[in-house]
Order: C-alpha cells, then sequence, then structure tokens
C-alpha cells in the first residue's frame, strides 16, 4: 500500500515539473526564438515607444480616424469577451440601434440619404472577443469620404491607403479580406 502512494506521489511530481514547468519553458523558448514578434504581442511601435497591438482593437476618437468594431467590453483588452447576446436579445437590438445613431451622426454628413441598411454590419456589432482589431474593406471604404474631407485628402488618395492596407484571405482561403484599424490609422498618420 505504501509502495503505491510513493510511486503515485513520485508520478504526479515528475508530470507536474514535466507539464508544469518544462514544457511552458521550452515552448516560450521556442516562441521567443522562432516567433519572437507574434510572442510578444505583435506590439506596433512608434518612434520607439509602443502604441497599440495589430492583435487588440483600441478606440479611435475624432472624425479623423478610422474607427473599428464597436467593443463589447469597452476596448479593455483585460476582460476580452463577447457580449453573448442571441438575435433575439433586446439589449443587442438597443446596442446596434445606439450604434446606428452614433454612426449617423459621425459619417452621415459625408453619405446624403445615409439609410441604417447601408451601414457595414461590423460598424454595427461587436466581434466575439470584443476586441477585433480589423473591420472589412467595405466598413474601411464607407468611412473614406469623412476622412477625406475631414483631412482634406483626396477620396482616391483614402481609398488607395484601404487598397495598400488589405489583407486578403489567409492562405487564399481562411478568413475574410480585412483591414487592421491600427495599421490604416498609422499609415493615414504617415500620409500627413
Amino acid at each position: 500500500m505504501i509502495r503505491n502512494v510513493v510511486r503515485a506521489t513520485i508520478a504526479t511530481l515528475v508530470l507536474a515539473v514535466i507539464t508544469g514547468l518544462l514544457y511552458p519553458l521550452v515552448m516560450t523558448a521556442f516562441a521567443q526564438v522562432a516567433l519572437r514578434h507574434e510572442a510578444s504581442g505583435n506590439l506596433v511601435t512608434v518612434g520607439g515607444k509602443p502604441v497599440g497591438s495589430t492583435e487588440i482593437g483600441q478606440a479611435w476618437t475624432g472624425k479623423q480616424w478610422f474607427y473599428g468594431r464597436p467593443s463589447a467590453v469597452s476596448d479593455d483588452a483585460s476582460t476580452s469577451s463577447g457580449s453573448n447576446l442571441g438575435p433575439t436579445s433586446k439589449t443587442l437590438a438597443d446596442d446596434i440601434k445606439a450604434n446606428i445613431k452614433a454612426v449617423m451622426k459621425l459619417d452621415g454628413p459625408y453619405h446624403p440619404g445615409l439609410t441604417a441598411a447601408e451601414i457595414p454590419v461590423d460598424l454595427l456589432t461587436a466581434s466575439g472577443s470584443g476586441l477585433d482589431p480589423d473591420i472589412t474593406p467595405a466598413a474601411a471604404r464607407f468611412q473614406a469620404p469623412r476622412i477625406a474631407a475631414v483631412r482634406h485628402l483626396t477620396l482616391a488618395k483614402v481609398l488607395d491607403l484601404i487598397d495598400a492596407n488589405t489583407y486578403q484571405r489567409t492562405l487564399g482561403v481562411l478568413g475574410a479580406p480585412r483591414v487592421n484599424v491600427l495599421e490604416l490609422n498609422l499609415a493615414l498618420q504617415a500620409l500627413q
């Protein structure tokens, strides 16, 4: 009996060291060597200072910036989570109505006769993580007239910038074309 307890204790300690210490250390070391940028959070720096991550959405305020999807977690990366609201949820319907109102106020003057149906859906709904860093090219193009007017750029220049910052499907088949809002806004800032 004691022999079995000793064996079980030793096996538990050995497995705990292997799975709880050695394996994580080896994987962390591998990631830091082979995938350094990704393992460090895909941080973007400007002038040597980190300004954000290409993997986490952030709030952009002001008419001069492209904005991303609404955040289900108030852009707090420490609480990444979706809203988990279903299609029949009154709260979700109210959130969408509030987002429609905000988009109409901000972009409506640059789209005469704008209706809610013309607003890209990703500008009205939060993503599953609540922190999606990307928007669809359609959502970026929707914002282009405002950006062009506020920044005194030609619409063609802004559309070219969007095209230059559009990622295609991964491996040609996975996901959808997307525009990273942080990278797009930094490219926009570099124009000025």
